[in-house]
This record gives C-alpha cells, sequence and structure tokens, in this order.
C-alpha cells in the first residue's frame, strides 16, 4: 500500500512538474511579427497587415507571406468577378461594355495571379531563382495593369453601379499592389531566406 502511494505521488509530482502547452496567441506571435514586419513599407501596409494578419495559413518565412498576398489577391479577384457576373439594370451600351471589358479584364487578373502563385509555389534556390521571380514579377504586374485598365474603363461612365465597381477594383488594386511588394520583397532575399519546407 505504501508503494502504490509512494508511486502514485511520484506520478502526480511528474504530471505537475511538466511544462504547460503554450496557448495559441503564444504560437501565433511570431507570425504576427512577420506580418508587421513584411508590411511595414508595402504600398498600403495598414490593408496588408488586417488583410495577412486574417489570412488562416502558417507564415515562417517570406515566401510564406508572398503565397499569402497572391492566395489574398485571388481571393478578392474572384469575388469582383462574381460581383461583377450579378450586375444587372445596366442601362446604356458605354455601361454594360465597361462591365463586360471589366469582368475580362478581373478575370485575366486573377488567371495572371494563378501563374504567379504556381510559380512562387515551385520557386527553387538556385541557377532558376531569377527567371522564376521575374516570372513572378511580371504576372502580378499584368494583374495590376489589367485591374487598373478596368477602372480606366468606367471614367466617362455615368452610373448607379460606378462607385460600387470602383471601389471593389480599387480595393483588388490595393491588395495586388501590396503582392507585387511581396514579390520584389522576396526577390532581394535572392533566395536567402528558407523557401522549401
Amino acid at each position: 500500500m505504501l508503494q502504490q502511494l509512494s508511486s502514485l505521488s511520484l506520478l502526480l509530482f511528474l504530471l505537475l512538474s511538466l511544462p504547460s502547452p503554450l496557448p495559441s496567441s503564444a504560437t501565433a506571435k511570431p507570425q504576427q511579427d512577420l506580418v508587421r514586419s513584411s508590411c511595414v513599407h508595402a504600398s498600403y501596409p495598414n490593408l496588408c497587415v488586417r488583410t495577412l494578419s486574417s489570412y488562416g495559413g502558417p507564415a515562417s518565412t517570406p515566401r510564406d507571406i508572398a503565397l499569402a498576398a497572391v492566395k489574398v489577391s485571388i481571393a478578392r479577384g474572384r469575388r469582383v468577378s462574381t460581383y461583377l457576373a450579378t450586375l444587372s439594370g445596366l442601362r446604356s451600351k458605354r455601361e454594360l461594355a465597361a462591365v463586360s471589358d471589366c469582368v475580362e479584364q478581373i478575370s485575366d487578373s486573377v488567371d495572371e495571379l494563378s501563374k504567379t502563385l504556381g510559380e512562387l509555389k515551385h520557386l527553387r534556390v538556385g541557377k532558376t531563382f531569377g527567371w522564376q521571380m521575374s516570372n513572378a514579377q511580371t504576372w502580378a504586374s499584368a494583374a495590376l495593369t489589367d485591374e487598373d485598365t478596368c477602372l480606366d474603363g468606367f471614367e466617362d461612365v455615368e452610373s448607379r453601379v460606378k462607385a460600387d465597381v470602383k471601389r471593389k477594383i480599387r480595393n483588388l488594386a490595393k491588395v495586388t499592389s501590396n503582392a507585387l511588394y511581396m514579390i520584389n520583397r522576396l526577390d532581394e532575399t535572392r533566395g536567402r531566406s528558407k523557401l522549401n519546407p
């Protein structure tokens, strides 16, 4: 009986002496610090922190941040595309043409961002790094140009949806601009950070 009590005491002592698991907020802190330090010089730093902090994936390297930024931009582009496709009650030919062109340009933007994402996912340190980064930068820049072109199409359009369309496209262009910044920032490291898990 004494031996059982002694064993039980020892077991209890060992359990109490084990460190408690870290709360989830403690493990999230390094990710939040990386997001904040990455966003500090972005074109839209507050939007950058807000969108990347709410992104659910793990981010422990500049490559992870760049991937997350591109994914955020793709998701926003798809939402804008869905919104544009559901617009109804367009009256003038100019308004119809502007929306039609915009649907095509946002679709192109999402395609280019998807190519960017694919390139970043397969990024390798070495001989192909510069070529892959150039591709990613070119496609992200083209996506941003398509978004700007969509906005330009609404300049001479008088429409009840114009303000809402412009607000959504500007927001998309801002997150795409931040994604391009993260890609350029990754290029500046020239692969010195860990690229492949």
